[in-house]
């Protein structure tokens, strides 16, 4: 008895803290998962793969439709007001203002747009997504100073060229994040 009475604690303890892990990884799924219908609708419009587009949100905001970026950038996809202004222009949008991104739908489909056009820019390269995320993350300019000579279609010497530790991460890890959402299958059936 007095064995049972020692372990008594040990066990409400263990079944807290499974509660408290259930509790949390269903909190993470939800968040997660609250874009996807967004991701989906811009997906189809511009012609992406929704897990790459929940991959750069997943990185850019961690799918907080509010946050803000140290140079501008607002919303789930980081939208800059250049590229913002791009999209409004190729879209024929009108009254449109940069705070607008704050509003999912819209920034997911600003977002994609641009990475759209990133990733038909770099289409003859052996690895498109790598250099589109690296000008989405980096900026044109940089990507022209690391695409110099084979490294202009060769991913592997782009990467080696390039001297952002910083953006060679942030590919790293969205490519590793795309994988995970492409294994686990995206909810297709989700529309907006």
């Amino acid at each position: 008895m007095d064995a049972i009475k020692r372990r008594w604690p040990w066990l409400l303890l263990m079944i807290a803290l499974a509660a408290i892990i259930t509790t949390f990884e269903r909190c993470r799924t939800y968040r997660e998962d609250s874009q996807d219908q967004h991701i989906l609708a811009a997906a189809r419009k511009y012609g992406v793969d929704p897990a790459l587009i929940k991959a750069v949100v997943w990185r850019e905001s961690r799918f907080d439709p509010r946050v803000r970026g140290d140079a501008g950038e607002i919303g789930l996809m980081q939208v800059g007001e250049l590229a913002a202004q791009e999209w409004v222009q190729a879209e024929g949008r009108r009254f449109f203002s940069h705070e607008n991104l704050f509003d999912p739908r819209e920034n997911t489909e600003a977002g994609t747009w641009y990475l759209h056009k990133m990733l038909r820019r770099y289409a003859a390269t052996d690895r498109p997504m790598v250099f589109a995320l690296a000008d989405y993350n980096a900026g044109r300019g940089n990507v022209l100073r690391w695409n110099k000579g084979v490294a202009s279609t060769n991913s592997v010497a782009f990467l080696k060229q390039m001297d952002f530790p910083g953006t060679r991460e942030y590919i790293r890890s969205i490519l590793k994040r795309y994988e995970k959402y492409k294994e686990r299958g995206f909810p297709q059936g989700r529309q907006t």
